[in-house]
């Protein structure tokens, strides 16, 4: 018998988090590891009446794509690739890895053309996302390395991972839809606005937000949701900010990140380990130097750090800031192939000001 969870986080995804209607095309992404989770998906994909065509991620692929691919095979992408994000009506993404790190010894340069190449797909994604064309989830399954990761034993882990998605309640749906309400208030509040102020001992920074729109995001996209955020206007942030925890991407950790804003631009990066990949990252193309997301995390069931950005940006009492892509729905208009979230911790001795009011003092809402 499967984890009584895994069945309710299954029936969540599919009846919440994406709301599959009879007819639809599910394409659903997944990793052999999670198949409690993917075969339980597809259950109930299927009682919705959904067409589900399954995409299975084999362990090492990436890897040896990356190692042996040519520049021009790294550029090359499939029409089977674009197909899912340019027609189909869901996106489900499971994910689950026997080794977080894979990727953290393959060349950069290599990791950075694939990245540019598939950045017309990730700009299909965001638009048929915007439009509601495309409705999309991703979560990840609890498995051996996302634990090693949070230092945690498996089965403390998966208790972690199922309680910040809430489907270790009796009804996970009324609970989101309970947090979407509450956090509704705070978008209407902010609509409108025009500058906000963060201010702790990691962080000085202002930008504009004029014209854009704070999306009250709970768990109909990531899951575990959580988190209200926007698009700053581009060229307004002006400042610094030192990350308190590190930033991964694709098996590369870096930590210590401090970057410095002029105009909304980043004019000075370093860091205290990986610093060579930071900047190669920042110099991919015009875009990779501007915020495109500014993110609030509300999730207080998420306690600690992970070195998983899925939960640890919804991580309540902090901030993230993402370079590279804004999301249309903010308003946001910055493009990039990056989109890379890191976090800082705002819950001692910080506050944020909106248009000279106090909204948020030491991970806390004051409105």
């Amino acid at each position: 018998m499967p984890d009584p969870r895994v069945q309710k986080l299954a029936q969540t995804l599919v009846d919440y988090s994406v709301a599959v209607k009879p007819g639809d095309w599910v394409v659903i992404a997944s990793h052999p590891l999670a198949e409690p989770l993917t075969s339980e998906v597809l259950r109930y994909v299927l009682r919705a009446g959904g067409k589900p065509s399954m995409l299975m991620n084999l362990p090492s692929t990436s890897q040896i794509f990356l190692e042996e691919a040519s520049e021009e095979q790294l550029k090359w992408l499939s029409p089977f690739e674009r197909l899912p994000f340019e027609q189909a009506d869901v996106f489900m993404n499971i994910e689950a890895t026997s080794n977080t790190r894979s990727l953290s010894m393959v060349d950069t340069q290599k990791q950075q053309t694939r990245s540019l190449a598939r950045s017309e797909i990730m700009q299909t994604y965001m638009r048929r996302s915007a439009s509601g064309e495309l409705r999309w989830t991703l979560t990840q399954f609890p498995c051996n390395a996302f634990a090693q990761e949070a230092d945690m034993s498996l089965s403390d882990y998966e208790d972690f991972v199922y309680q910040a998605c809430k489907v270790d309640q009796p009804d996970p749906v009324k609970l989101w839809n309970d947090i979407e309400a509450d956090q509704a208030r705070l978008v209407e509040w902010l609509a409108g606005r025009k500058k906000v102020e963060l201010r702790s001992a990691n962080i000085d920074l202002t930008l504009s937000i004029e014209g854009r729109t704070f999306i009250n995001s709970t768990a109909k996209h990531n899951m575990p949701g959580s988190e209200i955020f926007t698009g700053p206007v581009e060229d307004s942030a002006q400042g610094w900010v030192k990350f308190t925890y590190p930033a991964i991407r694709l098996g590369n950790e870096v930590d210590g990140i401090r970057l410095e804003f002029k105009d909304g631009k980043v004019v000075a990066a370093s860091a205290e380990k990986n610093e060579d990949y930071l900047l190669k990252m920042l110099d991919q193309d015009e875009g990779a130097r501007f915020l495109g997301e500014l993110g609030i995390g509300t999730n207080f069931g998420i306690d600690r750090f992970t070195k998983s950005i899925l939960y640890d940006e919804k991580m309540g009492g902090t901030i993230h800031l993402a370079l590279g892509a804004s999301y249309p729905e903010t308003g946001g208009k910055n493009q990039s192939a990056l989109h890379w979230d890191m976090i800082c911790d705002m819950r001692q001795d910080s506050e944020i000001r909106v248009d000279g009011e106090l909204f948020y003092k030491d991970g806390q809402f004051q409105v």
